[in-house]
């Protein structure tokens, strides 16, 4: 008879298999979780990087010119900011040509249309 062997029951065969699954179902979990948090600090780094460029354009412009710009679009076309319209909604409200404008960035939630059958 040898001691150190054990008899594979159904029972021990199902509780390892359960807990095999378990284990599994538990590492996709964590492994989507992780996904999620990196994508949301990348979204945020994206719009912190993006308002940060916005707002240098506007402060050179002042330099240079002695006023800020007053809109978006002479940024776009003199310093070159661009951005994804159908990610971000940008805010840039000026309230006096020697004031620093007032620059925010609203992430756009992404809904996709309803298929029409």
């Amino acid at each position: 008879m040898n001691r150190f062997s054990q008899k594979n029951t159904s029972s021990h065969l199902l509780r390892r298999a359960i807990t095999s699954i378990v284990g599994m179902c538990l590492a996709i979990a964590i492994l989507l979780w992780g996904v999620s948090a990196v994508r949301t600090s990348s979204d945020k780094s994206q719009i912190d990087s993006l308002q940060q460029a916005i707002l240098r354009s506007a402060v050179h412009c002042y330099a240079m010119k002695g006023r800020y710009p007053e809109s978006l679009d002479y940024i776009k076309e003199h310093y070159g900011i661009r951005w994804d319209p159908d990610k971000y909604l940008v805010d840039y409200e000026i309230t006096g040509a020697n004031l620093m404008p007032d620059v925010t960035i609203f992430p756009i939630a992404n809904k996709e249309a309803p298929h029409a059958d």
